[in-house]
């Protein structure tokens, strides 16, 4: 999927790039390869000193903790600038689902579960959501779960929380005083009545709305060198099948 010149993982690893700020410490959870990668390329491109935490990378420059828990630790010392989350729902006012869906007494499906990660939707200073689909089953107008909550009242004390949700179509952009989400861009080949068809909830296009920039050759071509070098050893299909060799 993508437009015969880059891959659509490729745009969203580019898309999460360009919101990375050097000197920043930035971190990934399980099962997230599009962040990483998107860290990685920010690395080599405009943040080199910016500390990246790749939670299941085997080298210990980007993976210094034991396990999950010291990233949770950090966020909660208020040392943890940006981190990526998802949810097999996520819905118009920034909330997101890992647990269930149907009633939680008797679910259709059962989850993993969130570990942790409603936590880190208050503590981490900025928090971009990520989703592999963009369809009304997952972009819903009321989660059946709140994992994570997108608002909290303006007397509970909360540092971070969301700030984008990036999918293969479009980038949204949280705007608290809403709350919800508005429509910052929609990637090259779709269109907004698209986007709109395929969310479940009204979404405005935001007043500076635009298309996606496209990755540029110099992006293009850290990806496929040095991040697909530095991601494989975390995740090597993905690194071999979505980021595409030169």
């Amino acid at each position: 999927m993508g437009t015969g010149r880059y891959s659509i993982e490729e745009l969203m690893a580019c898309v999460i790039a360009r919101e990375v700020r050097d000197k920043e410490t930035c971190a990934t959870g399980a099962v997230s390869p599009i962040p990483a990668a998107g860290l990685l390329l920010a690395q080599a491109l405009h943040a080199p000193n910016a500390t990246l935490i790749i939670l299941e990378h085997p080298d210990p420059r980007y993976n210094p903790f034991p396990d999950s828990s010291g990233i949770h630790f950090l966020a909660q010392r208020g040392k943890l600038d940006l981190f990526f989350l998802s949810g097999i729902q996520i819905d118009r006012f920034g909330n997101f689902n890992l647990h269930v869906i149907g009633d939680y007494a008797q679910p259709k499906v059962r989850m993993p579960g969130a570990y942790g990660s409603g936590m880190l939707y208050y503590m981490a200073k900025r928090v971009i959501l990520f989703r592999t689909e963009h369809t009304r089953r997952t972009f819903v107008e009321k989660v059946d779960f709140i994992s994570g909550a997108g608002s909290t009242p303006p007397t509970v004390y909360r540092p971070g929380g969301p700030y984008k949700c990036v999918t293969p179509i479009a980038v949204l952009r949280f705007h608290k005083a809403l709350p919800g989400w508005e429509l910052e861009s929609v990637h090259p080949g779709h269109t907004l009545e698209e986007v709109q068809a395929n969310t479940g909830f009204p979404l405005l296009p935001a007043p500076d709305f635009q298309v996606t920039s496209e990755p540029t050759q110099e992006e293009l071509h850290a990806l496929r060198t040095v991040v697909r070098e530095r991601l494989a050893p975390a995740y090597p299909q993905f690194a071999r099948e979505k980021i595409w060799a030169e």
